[in-house]
């Protein structure tokens, strides 16, 4: 019955604007082989993907009930302002505390289980969704055995590149990916799943600082104020590319707007780098001569 779900998308107006026109490209279709939605994009680009092997225990313990699939009802997820049509499993689904609570709370039939989530990302949830089958979400975090790291994922192709960035309606811009990945695992209670893209993101390079500050704020947007993790991997990389931001027009402009404790928290973390620094430069060395 399941064997072929394709994800419904309404017609599309000719005048749409830029921003559907990016969503649009990360058309998807649902497989039974692996219960998620595969991007068509990566796949026309890049070949099928391989499946990706689950690195920690959660993860594992998410995949081990995919023999249970079979069995699972099917749910419906309608994504984002598009009213994108997603489907999976409902015992993979309540992997997350956030799906299970309101799986378990809604008064639904067992054949017309629907989640309508109008604020998510389709390409978001679809690499949620890609996580919670897979235990990874495209492109996958690899182990380099020669240089003993972790690395991001590259495609066969050498001259095409992963997108690190996605636009976000929410926003009207782009983002980090793996930020807005943290943040939506932070909001379905997957822990490893944060730890995996706060891992990814470390990786990246080459980001405009205009999108490190947006992301930044985004971060501080939907996050706790007792996230010690995200907010810290920003804070930390501002403060490494320093000469950069006090170069950007756009370090003026969002400090100069406000309005966030991404700055007051900022401003700290240079008071501590700079005490840290003058504290090093004032020990005396170990087997000195002292007068």
């Amino acid at each position: 019955m399941f064997s072929r779900r394709f994800e419904i998308q309404p017609p599309q107006n000719k005048s749409s604007s830029k921003s559907s026109s990016k969503l649009g490209r990360s058309n998807s279709s649902f497989s039974k082989e692996s219960g998620i939605s595969k991007s068509r994009r990566h796949e026309s680009r890049h070949g099928p993907r391989r499946p990706a092997t689950a690195t920690t225990s959660a993860s594992q313990g998410e995949s081990s009930a995919m023999g249970e699939n079979s069995i699972s009802a099917i749910v419906t997820l309608v994504i984002g302002q598009e009213q994108r049509i997603f489907a999976a499993h409902e015992n993979v689904l309540c992997a997350s505390p956030f799906f299970q609570a309101v799986l378990q709370n809604q008064m639904m039939d067992s054949q017309t289980k629907k989640i309508a989530l109008p604020d998510e990302e389709p390409e978001i949830f679809s690499s949620v969704l890609e996580y919670l089958y897979k235990g990874d979400y495209y492109p996958r975090l690899v182990h380099n055995k020669k240089r003993n790291s972790w690395e991001i994922e590259q495609p066969a192709d050498a001259e095409t590149q992963p997108e690190s960035t996605i636009y976000h309606h929410g926003v009207d811009g782009d983002l980090l990916k793996d930020t807005v990945i943290y943040c939506a695992a932070e909001k379905y209670g997957l822990e490893e799943l944060k730890r995996l893209a706060l891992r990814k993101q470390g990786l990246q390079s080459g980001i405009q600082a205009s999108t490190i500050l947006a992301s930044a704020r985004y971060a501080y947007a939907n996050t706790p104020d007792t996230d010690s993790k995200l907010r810290a991997h920003y804070l930390a990389l501002i403060i490494r590319s320093r000469s950069t931001f006090k170069r950007s027009g756009t370090m003026q402009l969002e400090m100069y707007n406000g309005g966030t404790q991404l700055f007051f928290d900022l401003f700290v973390a240079l008071c501590n780098h700079v005490d840290d620094i003058s504290s090093a430069s004032s020990t005396p060395r170990s087997g000195g001569r002292h007068f």
